[in-house]
């Protein structure tokens, strides 16, 4: 029995993300689902001078496919977006501790797929820069039946959850009921209190790229995504 997080794989994903991921003993990667486009399975923001600013990678509008089918274009998309974070983060204190692995995953590798980008980013910050331990599997690994709510309590019966994180959006849409009838505890991950640190281009803005707290906290970002939660605590003791 375990705690599961199931989330599609998102295009360098904010600090939440890897939040859930960090309670979570197991977590699918939910890729064989239709791809949506203006989503955030394709695009993200950073911190510019101007402001947020988006970045998203040009794979085409067509959602008659789904998401691990999405194809990743010849172009130089990659050149780009690279070049807008070194533009955006350069001056921060820990850019140069991330800027050789950045650049060799945006110039230095060739990837054929959505999915297999977004995993490998979404794997090795979590495993690498974060220090996180959570499990990571394909849902398409699984081969389950059903759609949407359904498909979604198929899978984690399939892999004997005992607790599933979710989002807090999904409070609209989610019944409650089918979990209870499943025997699998419902928790709804709380984003707020937050605490901000010390960001170039102020205002602050707590919802942008994991990227732009790597760059600015470095080995202490895991300090602003769980474990400020910890002297909470301890201050309520």
């Amino acid at each position: 029995m375990a705690t599961v997080s199931v989330i599609q794989s998102n295009y360098i994903p904010w600090k939440g993300y890897f939040d859930i991921i960090n309670d979570s003993e197991l977590f699918i990667f939910h890729d064989d689902l239709q791809y949506t486009k203006n989503d955030w399975r394709n695009r993200n923001k950073i911190k510019s001078h101007a402001g947020a600013k988006w970045l998203t990678i040009p794979v085409g509008s067509r959602e008659d496919r789904l998401i691990d089918e999405v194809l990743l274009p010849a172009t130089n998309w990659g050149h780009k977006h690279w070049n807008e974070i070194k533009m955006s983060y350069s001056k921060a204190p820990y850019f140069k501790s991330y800027k050789e692995f950045f650049e060799d995953v945006y110039l230095g590798q060739r990837w054929s797929t959505l999915s297999e980008f977004n995993q490998y980013l979404i794997k090795y910050i979590s495993q690498e820069f974060l220090g996180i331990k959570t499990q990571f599997i394909n849902s398409s690994e699984l081969n389950i039946p059903g759609k949407k709510l359904d498909k979604l309590i198929n899978l984690l019966q399939k892999v004997e959850a005992s607790k599933y994180i979710s989002g807090p959006a999904a409070k609209d849409y989610i019944d409650e009921s089918r979990f209870i009838e499943a025997g699998i505890k419902l928790d709804y991950k709380d984003y707020s209190n937050y605490p901000e640190f010390l960001q170039l281009h102020p205002p602050f803005e707590h919802y942008v790229s994991i990227i732009d707290l790597l760059f600015h906290a470095g080995p202490d970002s895991t300090y602003f995504i769980w474990g400020w939660r910890e002297d909470t605590n301890c201050n309520l003791i």
